[in-house]
């Protein structure tokens, strides 16, 4: 929180003039409970409390203010008008101010194994837009508190070549700077890696079919492989009409042969020599084995008395 000083009255004597430690200068306006407040009928807690037709107190106005809030916003929240809170917004809109100038002062810290001299953020930042044909003075520069105690430090910008919101984290104490994304990077002049553009898994799978239809319709040569399809199937024969060999008269006959007793002998007779083949072969010879065998061996009797067969 800021400490300020009374400095004096304004010229029409309904402000009083107040500065910082950091020589910023704020104003207060003089309002009865500002004249209780200093005559000693403040409530016990010492909380001052300012009728208003608002939903939220003016500390919580300054509280939203102070994290990055716009007067806009905590008047629709407050239910009241942006004129009503200006009174408590405008010395928190002015902190804010104090600090992002302040901010620009401070050393930008580098990456881990990085190395270089030191440079604060308002060289860098300056160095670089200039050398792009941009005037610094066109970043919009903000900041606001936060819950940690550190303070974000914001910087609009547009250029030709890019544009966005760079984002720092400001640590006052210590009185530097850490870049938070590739606009802060890119503002203070640091390489930036394109961003990779999202990959099409249909156009890539569309692209390896077209591919392999490209490997199959290789040139032939003497050291290329000819891919053969295989043999188309061949049409098959058209059917033989029936009773193509017979005339065609011989089927328009007016008379049945059921009719005709001497028709039906013919075409018996024809019948019969159809079915006797033109040379008739002989009937297959039978084919005998030969039966071989041991040979036959004469008995003991035979031996001893002779074979009774003469």
């Amino acid at each position: 929180m800021a400490h300020l000083t009374l400095t004096g009255v304004s010229d029409d004597g309904k402000r009083l003039l107040l500065v910082s430690d950091k020589g910023v200068e704020f104003t207060l306006d003089i309002t009865p409970s500002l004249r209780d407040a200093l005559s000693g009928k403040t409530p016990p807690t010492g909380q001052l409390e300012t009728p208003m037709d608002s939903a939220l107190r003016p500390r919580d106005i300054q509280a939203r203010i102070r994290a990055g809030e716009t007067p806009e916003a905590v008047a629709q929240a407050a239910r009241t008008s942006v004129d009503k809170i200006m009174t408590y917004a405008g010395p928190v809109l002015a902190e804010r101010e104090h600090v992002a100038q302040r901010a620009q002062r401070s050393s930008v810290r580098r990456a881990p194994g990085e190395s270089g001299g030191a440079r604060t953020l308002g060289d860098a930042v300056a160095a670089h837009l200039r050398a792009a044909n941009v005037d610094p003075e066109t970043v919009a520069w903000d900041a606001w508190r936060r819950e940690d105690g550190r303070w974000t430090l914001t910087g609009r910008f547009e250029t030709t070549e890019r544009q966005g919101t760079a984002e720092f984290t400001y640590d006052m104490p210590g009185n530097y700077v850490v870049l938070d994304n590739d606009e802060a990077r890119w503002l203070v002049g640091e390489t930036v890696a394109e961003a990779t553009p999202p990959r099409n898994d249909l156009e890539e799978a569309r692209l390896r079919r077209l591919s392999a239809v490209s490997d199959d319709e290789l040139p032939l040569g003497d050291d290329a492989i000819e891919l053969v399809s295989p043999a188309e199937p061949a049409e098959p024969a058209e059917p033989a009409s029936l009773g193509a060999e017979a005339p065609v008269e011989a089927f328009l006959d007016d008379t049945p042969e059921s009719d005709d007793p001497a028709r039906r002998e013919e075409a018996a007779e024809a019948a019969a020599h159809d079915d006797e083949p033109e040379h008739p072969e002989p009937p297959p010879r039978r084919q005998v084995q030969k039966k071989r065998g041991r040979a036959s061996v004469p008995s003991w009797d035979e031996i001893m008395f002779g074979s009774s067969e003469q």
